[in-house]
Parts: structure tokens; C-alpha cells; sequence
């Protein structure tokens, strides 16, 4: 069983005991959430589509750590203009563990 949710802006196909990373979460290390933002939710070659949300489905994960990704640079310049720019990135995460699919 599998389920597309959103969170943070992005849309993230899911499935049970799966880890990913997502936009920070305000929620301590252990806490379990629960996702009721569920799009669709498929079991083999049965798929339920939301409109926009699929009705009564939710996925509960369990938060694993917090941390940032690696530094995205950022280099701007104006050929013949004398002008650089240089700039750095990184965004915070959190780190999720899917424990089960309810839909």
C-alpha cells in the first residue's frame, strides 16, 4: 500500500516503513505525527484519487532527527560589468519514518 501526501509545499509518494526527508516540522525526535494531508492512495492496481484530499485518509510517521542538507551555492555574475556575487545555502530538514497508511 502506498500514498502520495503533502507536505512543506512538495508532494511525496510514501510508502510503509519508507524513510524521507522533508521541510522542517516543529516536532521533537521520537514524537509521532499524524499527515492528513493524503492526496491518493493506491493498493496494487486499486488507486483512490482525492479531490483535492482523499476523504478519512491519513498517514502516521514518526520523527527520526533534524538537520540540514548540504550547501547549495549560488554564483551571480555580469560579464564585462566588473560584478560577482557569491552566496550560500542550506535548508533545514526533517527526517521521517512512515509507520503506517490509513485509507
Amino acid at each position: 500500500m502506498y500514498a502520495v501526501i503533502k507536505t512543506g509545499g512538495k508532494q511525496y509518494k510514501v510508502v510503509a516503513g519508507e524513510k524521507l526527508k522533508v521541510e522542517q516540522i516543529p516536532a521533537d525526535i521520537g514524537s509521532e505525527l499524524t499527515i492528513d494531508q493524503v492526496l491518493a492512495v493506491g493498493e496494487g492496481e486499486s488507486i483512490k484519487f482525492g479531490a483535492p484530499l482523499v476523504e478519512g485518509a491519513s498517514v502516521r510517521v514518526t520523527v527520526v532527527s533534524h538537520g540540514r542538507h548540504d550547501k547549495v551555492r549560488i554564483f551571480k555574475m555580469r560579464r564585462r560589468k566588473h560584478y560577482q556575487k557569491r552566496q550560500g545555502h542550506r535548508q533545514n530538514y526533517t527526517e521521517i519514518q512512515v509507520v503506517a497508511i490509513n485509507g
